[in-house]
């Protein structure tokens, strides 16, 4: 089955370099959130709703590769696959280009969900996991 690929634009501001205009590293990483966080919300999936009732997603696992530097004012493309799709867990591939086409970056990022009111991991909600299956 091929896999579906979300992709969200950014623009590098001032305040993502350091003083020579070169991307921080921990920035990446911030880019990746927020594609993973815009992919769900492009499904309709609000995760302040969930977290209303104490559930959530936490990073579990990350191996980044760090490949290029993105600089000042370029717009960098974050585009996400899911790797895997489990009962209480999700595995992205991301991948951070420039406007070059460049790659930048890779990021795999499993996430688990989690019931904040028990501190435990707990199964991704049927919602959540019927627009992911969708998907991927």
């Amino acid at each position: 089955m091929p896999l579906t690929t979300h992709q969200l634009s950014i623009r590098v501001y001032y305040e993502d370099t350091d003083a020579g205009g070169i991307v921080y590293y921990a920035n990446y990483l911030k880019y990746s959130e927020r594609a993973r966080t815009e992919w769900l919300r492009s499904l309709d999936i609000n995760q302040s709703n969930f977290l209303e009732h104490s559930l959530g997603f936490v990073v579990r696992k990350v191996e980044m590769d760090n490949i290029a530097s993105a600089k000042l004012d370029d717009l960098i493309t974050v585009s996400s696959q899911i790797l895997e799709l489990k009962k209480a867990s999700i595995v992205f591939n991301q991948i951070i280009t420039n406007q070059h086409h460049q790659e930048l970056c890779r990021v795999k990022v499993k996430v688990a969900c989690v019931d904040f009111a028990r501190s435990r991991p707990c199964a991704i909600p049927s919602t959540i996991l019927g627009a992911l299956k969708s998907v991927s």
